[in-house]
């Protein structure tokens, strides 16, 4: 591995799960919503959201080699601009970003990556919705997941296109609980064909998570690479 940790493996799925992560709702009215409906509901939910908890598992294909790869571990965010990966199998490491560092922790090698927030955040769209500025209806283009609405289990299955080319994916696939409403799964493949399947369970919103836990101190004897 370089001197510089990869956006196009690490960080797009970050970028793209926060952006799923945070269209989450409690849902109060019985009965079928329209896509309108749980668009309005989705965004009213998001910028009320100050925090979450959730336990993850990511399945990256990665095309160049055949190869599937699993991780597991939970995931903590703060808006705005904060957030915490802990990965814990198959192997420990550590992603954090504040608003101004990412810091990117691979204990079995023996490195941490530093980089500047900024640059870890270089999408328009992603700025946006990290910062608590997002906004469904502008930032993409909404449809149900054609040509099922909903899977087997009665989950929301929604097709979202960034209506500018800047994250590097043609189209984000999530599903939304159809009780909870909150996300339970996104996938989306990047330009190189790669492809990224997310799995949340055990989400817990609005946690008083202190602004501590989004700084990293490198441990001694570790190479820093910045």
């Amino acid at each position: 591995m370089g001197k510089y940790f990869s956006p196009g493996l690490v960080l797009f799925p970050i970028v793209f799960l926060l952006a799923g992560m945070l269209f989450f709702l409690r849902a109060k009215e019985a009965g079928a919503l329209s896509l309108d409906e749980i668009i309005a509901k989705t965004q009213r939910a998001y910028e009320k959201t100050t925090g979450l908890k959730a336990d993850f598992i990511q399945e990256t294909t990665i095309k160049s080699m055949s190869r599937t790869e699993r991780e597991e571990g939970v995931f903590y965010f703060k808006n705005p601009r904060r957030m915490v990966w802990n990965y814990t199998k198959p192997k420990t490491k550590k992603l954090v970003i504040n608003p101004q560092t990412a810091w990117f922790y691979i204990p079995e090698d023996g490195v941490v990556y530093i980089q500047d927030a900024e640059g870890v955040f270089k999408s328009r769209i992603g700025i946006r919705f990290l910062s608590g500025l997002g906004n469904l209806q502008e930032d993409f283009r909404c449809a149900f997941a054609a040509p099922e609405h909903v899977d087997q289990e009665g989950n929301y299955l929604f097709k979202l296109a960034p209506r500018e080319p800047d994250w590097g994916i043609g189209e984000l696939f999530i599903a939304i609980d159809k009780e909870t409403f909150h996300i339970n799964r996104l996938s989306f493949a990047d330009t190189y064909g790669n492809t990224t399947q997310l799995y949340f369970r055990n989400i817990k919103i609005n946690n008083k998570l202190p602004d501590k836990m989004f700084s990293f101190s490198p441990p001694a004897g570790v190479d820093v690479y910045k």
